[in-house]
């Protein structure tokens, strides 16, 4: 199988762009108008996200299907016409909401699990696809060049989006929501037409043929996918639970409008962007090794977090004096830094295996990340919620939170150090001792 030039990786990543695009407005700003302009408990939104991440548990089945028929742009395709119908029904839900809280939360749960499948089969599929045609000595670049474009994608939407989103109304809301869903499916059907060929995979199908169970069983027996999965579930715990009440603490506590803290999503965003290309030119110039080097800057991202969420419970308790705008930009460049080296190493663990179970393994830290997702999603919500009543104190029940994901950061940083020595690279021991140093930082 060729692999993948460099305008090849470009038009993948112009399917994860589309992806975001949509998922931006479902998980942020509809997220921000249930709790700010409809007055909605912060659990709500809260619920409805983690049912998107707790469906993508589907992910190893979608990585099994993928297997078994040899080739992703079904699953590809099929997840983007999910994900844009789920899009679009959650404008609907949410704009009802304001007449009706329970039939448009009914549809609400409907469009959020819809979002869930199409993410989930699209994702999959497409690092699956990454992993197996990227080659070797392009992967840090490949991982920054498709999540630089997602994260494009996000301040794009976040960007032109508040615009058109003030002076809000609900139907604003559902028109502009529908136009970005409708133009990110047709992208992504472009940008995929003619990557894997019409023949490819067929032969690659043959050694994942067998039951789900089975290939299930068999991939978590190997000690280094169980040692992965444990790392991405808890970082991605800590990474997630900012998500949902980042845009509401801004509203709330800093006094920002609908279209300031969407466009504050963006300026997080733009800090992502920073963050993952600086990992990705460092790790490209490397070239030696990137597994490694992709695990040191998780490990360095992690840390660079907690710092950051630091910053944002010192604004909490400060007020509107605080520079908000460049802490969370801080906080999107370190969280960028480790999230394009935790997918950089997925991709090298995924790529590397010969036994036809890449959609498998792909889909299993799929799975972990997405029952983090969930698991953060509502922790930080209900936390809100639970220390607003009895406090009567927003400032506080933010802060309270942020302070608790900073600490989960740095237990994922110790993580991190532990999967890399263990990760079974030979003849690298300084870059071992490169980790142990950085996890004795973070104790």
């Amino acid at each position: 199988m060729t692999p993948l030039g460099w305008f090849g990786i470009v038009r993948l990543g112009l399917v994860q762009m589309a992806l975001g695009a949509i998922v931006v407005l479902t998980t942020s700003t509809m997220n921000r108008v249930m709790v700010v302009e409809l007055a909605l408990p912060a659990i709500v939104p809260g619920v409805l996200v983690a049912l998107h991440h707790v469906v993508q548990l589907l992910r190893p089945r979608f990585g099994h299907g993928s297997d078994v028929g040899g080739r992703r742009t079904p699953w590809i395709i099929g997840g983007m016409v999910v994900l844009a119908l789920g899009g679009i029904a959650a404008a609907l839900a949410t704009a009802w909401m304001a007449t009706d809280r329970v039939a448009g939360t009914l549809l609400g749960a409907a469009a959020f699990i819809a979002i869930g499948v199409g993410a989930g089969s699209t994702g999959t599929s497409l690092l699956v696809l990454l992993a197996k045609r990227v080659a070797a000595d392009k992967r840090a670049a490949a991982a920054t060049i498709v999540w630089v474009m997602m994260i494009a994608g996000f301040i794009l939407t976040s960007a032109i989006a508040g615009r058109f989103l003030d002076p809000f109304t609900t139907t604003r809301l559902v028109v502009v929501t529908t136009c970005v869903a409708l133009i990110a499916l047709i992208v992504s059907i472009l940008a995929v037409r003619g990557v894997e060929g019409a023949g490819e995979g067929a032969a690659e199908a043959a050694p994942a043929r067998g039951s789900f169970r089975r290939a299930a069983s068999e991939v978590w027996a190997d000690p280094e996918a169980r040692r992965f999965t444990i790392f991405v579930f808890v970082s991605m715990l800590a990474y997630s639970a900012q998500d949902l009440i980042l845009e509401p603490f801004a509203g709330l506590v800093f006094g920002y409008t609908p279209g300031e803290s969407t466009r504050l999503s963006g300026v997080q965003n733009s800090g992502v962007l920073v963050g993952m290309v600086l990992v990705g030119i460092i790790g490209t110039l490397r070239r030696r090794a990137g597994d490694v080097s992709m695990r040191s800057w998780t490990v360095a991202g992690c840390i660079a977090s907690a710092v950051a969420l630091s910053g944002l419970v010192l604004g909490g308790l400060v007020g509107p004096g605080w520079p908000l705008r460049p802490t969370v930009l801080a906080l999107g460049v370190a969280n960028g830094a480790f999230a394009v080296s935790a997918i950089g190493s997925m991709m090298a663990l995924a790529g590397t295996t010969r036994d036809g179970r890449e959609g498998m393994r792909m889909g299993l830290w799929g799975a972990a990340q997405a029952i983090a997702f969930a698991a953060g999603g509502v922790f930080g919500t209900a936390a809100v919620d639970l220390a607003r009543q009895a406090f009567d104190a927003p400032v506080f029940a933010y802060t309270t939170v942020f302070a608790l994901e900073a600490l989960l950061f740095l237990v994922a940083a110790r993580l991190g150090a532990r999967v890399s020595d263990a990760s079974g690279v030979r003849g690298l021991e300084p870059a071992q001792q490169h980790f142990r140093h950085v996890a004795k930082v973070a104790e």
